[in-house]
């Protein structure tokens, strides 16, 4: 009881200060916040496919750059030989989601049949080809230069950096995003974790632990593949959309491989299988390379890019590096194993000792 009413404060007070934040917080904290926010949705969604169900994938900075993308060019007025549907913003948002889902969709039969590392080579090729078209496709993307993104409505509020005074503080695009972040991070975690929680959870832990036996009491695993598989595509597009929100500009270089190997960093990282570690995983991994540029002088070894040391970039990763072989190799249930051994206390009840009859080989009812 006591612990349930801690833990009911200390939620609370951790609400309080994330609404209470943008009041006070400059806009490059804002703008950290809002990336580990996105990261948050884009980590739930592929932790549902390879932390609960055992599916490797390489590909999902492809599903990310096609909910991006998708919103540019839905909610895009065009001009410039760009392609735009001129599309209200809040239904380019929905488009972007739901067109990262169609895309998920589109693989989920090779999802469904393959699984380990042939699913993970056969998604990485989504990479391969993601590029090819961010570059090429030059009237919808923009090609190397990228292309703007428009800013979101929604109820008669532009998300936009036309100062709106709250308080007598100015909100501009960072604060506004901010609000929005946590709505979308906190819908998709309730709602990932009412699958994990729920009948769908139990079979997809089934297909991860053994396939075979999962199969044997009934339940289709390729067809749980595919459907997961789309999920966390869904995800990644929302996740994308955020993205494109805060960043004001997409460009292709950012949806690459690297963004791919990142997210399984962070789910190792804050625990296979978990809501909240692959939360606590994604702000490790999307906050740490920001914090060493913002205090690059102050550290060793590390400096601008350029100027002879290492690039705050290299630096975080292989930082988080690092940190995935420490996990693997000392925590296997991540960060969020921890709290939890620390919530549940060692067990009280002494460790049974072996009988010498047991120790001989025999059963404590066994007759010789």
């Amino acid at each position: 009881m006591w612990f349930t009413r801690t833990r009911t404060y200390v939620w609370a007070a951790g609400a309080v200060l994330l609404l209470a934040l943008p009041f006070y917080l400059d806009r490059f904290w804002l703008q950290a916040g809002l990336f580990a926010m996105a990261a948050g949705i884009g980590a739930i969604g592929i932790n549902l496919l390879t932390g609960a169900t055992g599916q490797l994938s390489m590909g999902h900075a492809f599903f990310l750059a096609v909910g991006a993308y998708g919103y540019c060019v839905f909610a895009g007025e065009g001009g410039d030989g760009l392609t735009g549907l001129g599309l209200p913003t809040w239904l380019a948002a929905v488009l972007g989601v739901l067109a990262a889902g169609v895309a998920g969709g589109l693989f989920s039969p090779i999802a469904g049949r393959l699984r380990g590392a042939y699913l993970g080579i056969a998604t990485l090729a989504l990479i391969f080809i993601g590029q090819h078209v961010l570059f090429n496709a030059r009237e919808l993307t923009g090609g190397f230069n990228g292309r703007d993104v428009p800013p979101l409505s929604l109820f008669g509020l532009t998300f936009d950096d036309s100062e709106l005074l709250v308080a007598a503080v100015p909100f501009g695009s960072a604060e506004k995003l901010w609000y929005a972040g946590l709505v979308l991070l906190l819908g998709g975690a309730l709602f990932a974790r009412g699958v994990l929680r729920g009948r769908p959870g139990r079979a997809m832990n089934a297909i991860r632990d053994h396939r075979i036996a999962a199969g044997v009491i009934g339940v289709p695993v390729a067809r749980y593949r595919a459907a997961v598989f789309v999920l966390s595509s869904m995800y990644a597009g929302l996740a994308g959309v955020l993205l494109a929100l805060i960043f004001q500009r997409t460009v292709p270089d950012y949806f690459g491989m690297i963004l791919s190997l990142e997210y399984l960093a962070m789910i190792v990282i804050g625990g296979l299988g978990s809501v909240a570690g692959a939360v606590i995983g994604a702000a490790f991994v999307s906050l740490l390379p920001q914090l060493l540029t913002r205090y690059s002088d102050a550290l060793p070894l590390v400096s601008d890019p350029g100027t002879g040391g290492i690039a705050p970039g290299e630096a975080s990763r292989y930082l988080y590096g690092a940190a995935v072989v420490a996990v693997v190799l000392f925590l296997p249930g991540g960060l969020v194993g921890v709290a939890a051994r620390r919530r549940k206390g060692p067990d009280p009840r002494p460790e049974p000792k072996p009988s010498p009859r047991s120790i001989a080989g025999a059963t404590p009812g066994e007759e010789r």
